[in-house]
């Protein structure tokens, strides 16, 4: 067995064939969730090491730490003492005390975490100088009696992106619905967090027909449905999914959404899933899944290591 080290997320790869693997048993860690924070990540001032743990050209274990305090991991159930030498590695390159997500269908992770003195931390904030995400939820649905193409306001057409103005339409729309600059058609500038949307476009699972976009009457690009697809597994996932402010409550959203779980039966898919938040105060994108007919299957929750000076090595 061999440790290969990363200076960031890099070996997206390798970390996807172990994701598919472990999929069916999880439910989590998609191979499109994993190329989507990827993208995100990419020249980040808090972009940080990953390290590979394989058996020939097998992936056994990863973990990606995102400086200062944020750790992903996956690892083979089949190895589970390999959880201990992930968090050793991340525990020794971080500054201070790490947050974990983990889902409930990961008891073994858990148990590992638990052991080292990590604490289950509550929805919402538990510390101000932590990233910690709210509780997530992991919704899914087959794809059998999915929904009909619902009709769109007049002058909404829903279709495939048409060069580089959808493109950058694209990148616009998700700009206005998250109020982010992450993602923009510009050359990143160092230390800002921007993707490019040719990288996305160039990032393995990625195929434009899970892409689509809803253009407004005056010819912009105003919702979009991103949906990545694990043919191994034959489940397709949504990441992400948008409106821009001026155009919400017309239905656009759901529409591109229905539109890709079609484009996933379409290409011999079994189910769809979506990872969305699951607390009282980001109700609504959970309330449109379910209107399509997904359920929560999983949940995730986040633990924080004890202080550094007392952490297992």
């Amino acid at each position: 067995m061999r440790r290969h080290e990363y200076a960031g997320p890099v070996a997206l790869r390798a970390m996807q064939s172990l994701a598919v693997r472990v999929f069916p048993a999880t439910g989590y860690r998609h191979i499109g969730d994993l190329a989507w924070n990827r993208c995100l990540s990419l020249d980040g001032a808090d972009a940080g090491p990953t390290a590979v743990w394989s058996d020939g050209d097998r992936t056994l274990a990863w973990g990606w730490l995102e400086l200062p305090d944020s750790l992903t991991l996956q690892v083979d159930p089949g190895h589970p003492e390999l959880t201990d030498d992930v968090l050793t590695r991340a525990e020794r390159a971080a500054p201070g005390p790490l947050a974990v997500d983990v889902a409930e269908t990961e008891p073994a992770l858990a148990a590992a975490l638990e052991r080292r003195g990590y604490a289950h931390v509550a929805d919402g904030p538990a510390a101000s100088d932590m990233r910690l995400p709210p509780r997530g939820t992991c919704l899914g649905r087959p794809l059998t009696g999915l929904p009909d193409m619902p009709r769109l306001p007049d002058g909404y057409t829903i279709r495939a992106q048409r060069g580089h103005a959808d493109v950058a339409g694209r990148a616009a729309a998700h700009r206005a619905a998250f109020g982010s600059t992450r993602v923009t058609t510009e050359l990143p500038q160092r230390g800002r967090w921007e993707v490019p949307p040719a990288r996305m476009r160039d990032t393995w699972p990625y195929r434009a027909e899970f892409d689509p976009v809803v253009v407004s009457p005056g010819g912009d690009v105003v919702a979009y449905c991103q949906g990545w697809y694990d043919e191994v597994n034959g489940i397709g996932a949504f990441e992400p999914v948008g409106t821009h402010p001026g155009h919400r409550r017309l239905g656009l959203a759901r529409a591109a959404c229905v539109a890709v779980l079609h484009s996933f039966a379409a290409a011999g898919g079994r189910r769809a899933i979506v990872y969305t938040r699951g607390d009282a105060d980001y109700p609504v994108p959970k309330r449109l899944y379910e209107s399509m007919g997904f359920t929560a299957y999983t949940r995730t929750h986040t633990y924080v290591g004890p202080p550094t000076r007392t952490r297992s090595t």
